[in-house]
């Protein structure tokens, strides 16, 4: 009766993909904050760093590894055992 007994990948349900996609977004709104908007006093409170750049370009390499591990080792659901044991 099952339709298909190959297991799935989580896909789009994947936590990790989900985690990359919010960190990537305040990532690349930190990035061009750090690129555009950052004025000379902002720096100066922060001893030359352009911390807003820094923190997003770190927060886009984060989610691109959380991305490349979710491709890499993708979560693999089981078949679906309806009918065996259970109640």
């Amino acid at each position: 009766m099952a339709a298909s007994q190959a297991p799935k990948k989580a896909g789009v349900f994947d936590i990790r993909l989900i985690i990359a996609l919010l960190i990537g977004g305040y990532g690349l709104v930190l990035t061009i904050m750090g690129l555009w908007f950052t004025t000379e006093e902002e720096l100066t409170k922060a001893a030359e760093v352009n911390i807003n750049l820094w923190a997003g370009i770190g927060m886009l390499v984060f989610a691109a590894l959380f991305v490349l591990w979710a491709k890499l080792r993708p979560i693999v659901v089981p078949p679906s055992t309806d009918g065996e044991g259970g109640e």
